[in-house]
């Protein structure tokens, strides 16, 4: 089986429709409010609000031309090896939340499974009020719940990378999108933390299905959301610099566990959400004393799928240029 084509994801701040067309363009992710509107399959706005003045848009390259298209509620980009795949559903429509993401995952994986690119390396899914209700009610363990069952066919041989974030927009909004390749990638676990589809029973009736990050076929790592998290416990509830430091201890312990020295570089952008935005000028910061200067960083508010985790991390690790 050959490698897809290089594939890469950078931070940029041209004009949108310069950026879709540029050759290789695979999609094109805006942030909040005052992301354009665009009829194109590869532009997706994300409903999470920047917390920074300049907010490029994420863009996903690949070294091959592209074609993009719809299916349904279901939007695509293909092109080199790659996918993406998209989807947004209201969950009142579907039935609840449980609901939504069971179909949502279900749609999903028959349209990748009937593709080349059929290997599923990294989900991003953002849903609203992701900490509304109580106990196994709470909104975040009842999509977990339907995601579980909606994964059931797709993913029997293991789990991608992914991130699960809360949002403040369109009420019931859930929104899916995910990275496949014509090659699997190697799931990568951290030595620090507990694998989450093996989380106790006081998480939730059903364990999260996620690895903590994905070696992608032909080189690069895409991270899962990253957390203050130890074994499975959360720590330094209410600290949210101490849980920064923590995450990135998770950051650095994830990469060695990938083969790789930790740090990043110009070529590996990250995604920073932060839960309350009176942080973000504290977490900024610290970002700019811990990180390189060269590093592509993007702040972003948005709530955590623990109600005592006040950020989470995510991103590529890539090494070309660094």
């Amino acid at each position: 089986m050959s490698a897809p084509a290089p594939f890469t994801v950078r931070y940029r701040d041209d004009d949108p429709q310069r950026l879709l067309d540029r050759p290789g363009t695979l999609a094109l992710l805006g942030f909040g409010a005052g992301a354009p509107a665009c009829a194109d399959p590869r532009a997706l706005r994300v409903p999470l609000a920047p917390l920074q003045d300049v907010v490029p848009r994420e863009s996903w390259e690949v070294d091959a031309a592209v074609t993009c298209g719809r299916d349904g509620e279901l939007r695509w980009a293909a092109g080199g090896g790659w996918l993406y795949a998209a989807i947004e559903l209201d969950e009142a429509a579907c039935g609840g939340a449980e609901a939504a993401a069971e179909r949502a995952y279900r749609r999903l994986g028959a349209f990748t499974a009937a593709r080349p690119e059929r290997h599923v390396q990294r989900i991003w899914n953002y849903l609203g009020a992701i900490n509304a209700g109580e106990g196994d009610a709470e909104h975040y363990r009842r999509f977990c719940s339907g995601r579980a069952r909606g994964m059931t066919t797709h993913f029997a041989d293991g789990y991608p990378a992914a991130t699960a974030i809360g949002h403040g927009d369109a009420p019931g909004l859930l929104q899916v999108y995910w990275l496949a390749a014509s090659a699997p990638g190697v799931a990568v676990e951290n030595p620090r933390q507990l694998s989450a589809w093996r989380y106790p029973r006081q998480y939730g009736p059903t364990a999260p299905t996620f690895a903590r990050a994905q070696r992608l076929p032909g080189g690069g790592l895409a991270i899962s959301g990253t957390a203050a998290v130890v074994g499975h416990a959360t720590l330094h509830a209410g600290d949210v610099l101490a849980q920064l430091e923590e995450s990135l201890a998770n950051l650095d312990a994830l990469q060695a566990a990938a083969g790789l020295r930790p740090g990043f570089g110009a070529a590996s952008p990250l995604k920073i959400y932060v839960r309350d935005p009176r942080d973000a000028r504290a977490v900024a910061a610290r970002l700019d004393a811990r990180l390189a200067p060269e590093v592509p960083r993007l702040l972003l508010q948005g709530d955590i799928c623990r109600r005592d985790l006040l950020l989470e991390i995510d991103g590529w690790r890539f090494e070309r240029g660094e």
